[in-house]
């Protein structure tokens, strides 16, 4: 029997993995997929997260495996200023940067750090039955019984659908690709993260490596044309967009749709409890999804630090995080509808150029302070 297995080996999971290796706690790590490799495109990781990599002995790995990223930019389609988030004193503030980084090199650092004798590969979770402990049953034939059981297995999870048996998917009306392309950008994006807002669609890039520039963009359903190219989208944005687009292989492309998950009454039950995406998963234009999953294992592991009544710390860990995740699924939620309107953009545009600076960092600092 184990004693705690954590379903899910993304980056929560991991990151929940090397929290309770830190506090010296027995545990098995679950995983789907066959191997952990390099699929995926990038991901950003901010200060908050960092933080918490730091006091993993994370951060310099981290740091060299990816980009440091000192400034975040909102412009128009053609590279035109509209908010600009320069970051610099919270950096100094919180001793750390965000990074941007692919998401397996990632993965890699946190499966490396915790050990491969821990992560239980191509073990997907069929079923989970609670007797006395929790029984659960895998795709592949295997099961096992397990006292205390974190569900890190997403927007979709299994553990959330029938344990809690609560929680819809919303879904955003918008369609996101994800690529990464080995590009040389001109040198001023070197460290910074751009958006650009057009008319029911965005698109934002960021280097991630010497080489390689990670890219997203977004288009509302109904605007989507079933073009032969994606590029032909996004017609009139700057042509550094479309030669990013054409340069990138199809096969480093991923097709999403935007969904969240409308807050659940309760992120726990007896012994069991949810984390990240299985918990309160958020639309992605706050870029905290993976960052939130991050300090829902930090939280967990600073109350590990004076019980081990976990049923004690489930309650706890809701109590302290609630507020924060609810803001962020809401206001990402908002930040993603007004980025992709398709009239009034110039009004829009014009409005957000008089907001102050300060107001963006105070939102950063809201978002990047860690709550314990």
């Amino acid at each position: 029997m184990n004693s705690i297995s954590i379903i899910g080996a993304g980056i929560g999971g991991l990151t929940l993995g090397n929290i309770l290796k830190q506090q010296q706690l027995d545990f098995n790590l679950y995983e789907s997929a066959p191997e952990i490799k390099p699929v995926g495109a990038g991901i950003m990781m901010a200060v908050n997260a960092m933080q918490i990599f730091d006091k993993l002995g994370l951060k310099e790995k981290i740091e060299n495996a990816g980009n440091k990223v000192h400034g975040i930019s909102i412009t128009d389609e053609s590279l035109k200023p509209i908010t600009k988030t320069n970051i610099a004193v919270l950096e100094k503030k919180y001793s750390s940067c965000n990074v941007a980084i692919h998401r397996a090199e990632l993965q890699k650092i946190l499966a490396d750090n915790i050990g491969y004798e821990k992560i239980q590969l191509n073990h997907s979770l069929r079923k989970i039955e609670k007797k006395e402990n929790y029984i659960l049953h895998f795709e592949n034939g295997i099961q096992t019984e397990s006292e205390i059981v974190f569900g890190a297995d997403g927007i979709k999870s299994n553990i959330r659908n029938q344990i809690l048996q609560t929680g819809s998917i919303r879904n955003a009306g918008q369609k996101c690709w994800r690529g990464l392309v080995e590009l040389d950008l001109p040198e001023q994006f070197n460290q910074e993260a751009i958006e650009m807002w057009g008319k029911g669609k965005r698109f934002g890039f960021v280097k991630i490596s010497e080489k390689k520039v990670y890219w997203y963009a977004l288009v509302n359903e109904r605007k989507h044309k079933r073009y032969n190219t994606l590029s032909e989208n996004f017609r009139g944005f700057h042509p550094l967009i479309l030669h990013i687009l054409d340069a990138t292989l199809r096969e480093n492309m991923i097709l999403n749709d935007i969904t969240d998950l409308s807050p659940i009454p309760s992120w726990h039950s007896d012994n069991l409890c949810l984390i990240g995406d299985a918990a309160h998963a958020t639309t992605p234009n706050m870029g905290q999804g993976a960052c939130q999953a991050i300090e829902d294992a930090y939280i967990i592991g600073k109350l590990l630090e004076n019980s081990r009544d976990f049923n004690k710390i489930f309650e706890e860990f809701q109590k302290i995080r609630r507020k924060k995740v609810d803001y962020v699924v809401e206001t990402s939620w908002k930040i993603g509808k007004i980025s992709q309107w398709e009239k009034g953009n110039a009004l829009r545009n014009f409005f957000m150029r008089l907001i102050p600076e300060s107001t963006h960092q105070k939102l950063a600092e809201k978002i990047i302070r860690l709550e314990m």
